[in-house]
């Protein structure tokens, strides 16, 4: 493997994790909270979240999104 690539795994892990937490008790809390109803989209969100706002914290990212603001590009 490639220093390059391994970079990129390392990203690519950073941004969706694939340990046992993510990949089995998230998705289990979510079908257990589901069961109670509500916003869908939200639960959805909160299993995958996007990439861009990987590097903001829940508050910062709350606020940009109601202010409709889109959050800022890392380069």
């Amino acid at each position: 493997m490639t220093q390059r690539e391994y970079e990129s795994w390392r990203e690519f892990y950073r941004l969706f994790p694939f340990d046992d937490h993510h990949r089995l008790y998230r998705p289990a809390a979510l079908v257990a909270r589901s069961m109670g109803g509500g916003d869908i989209k939200s639960q959805l969100d909160w299993l995958s979240p996007d990439p861009a706002m990987a590097h903001l914290s829940e508050s910062d990212a709350r606020t940009l999104s109601a202010f409709g603001l889109k959050p800022p590009m890392r380069h």
